[in-house]
């Protein structure tokens, strides 16, 4: 599929830089984009970027700051609460 996009002249340089071609970035964008969401995987992310290697992905990720399993809040909520529960039954020193 083909996908077309209009970019205000004036906004255009604000989302690439020089020498930049724009719907590669506007791509990877997408491809960022849906793969953060959970709406693509690893291996269609790869593809949707042309990419032959898992390790060019990893870079290309790296590059961006795309952690797939990012530790969020709720991760350090529960691991604080699985700690205050090893604590109080013994298992864990303080």
């Amino acid at each position: 599929m083909q996908v077309t996009v209009d970019i205000p002249d004036d906004m255009a340089p604000r989302l690439t830089t020089p020498g930049q071609d724009p719907a590669r970035t506007t791509l990877e964008a997408v491809a960022i984009e849906g793969y953060r969401s959970g709406a693509l995987t690893a291996h269609q992310t790869r593809r949707l970027l042309g990419f032959e290697t898992r390790y060019e992905l990893d870079g290309f990720l790296k590059a961006h700051n795309v952690w797939e399993h990012a530790y969020s809040l709720e991760d350090l909520e529960q691991d604080r609460r699985t700690m205050q529960q090893l604590e109080a039954e013994g298992r864990l020193k303080a």
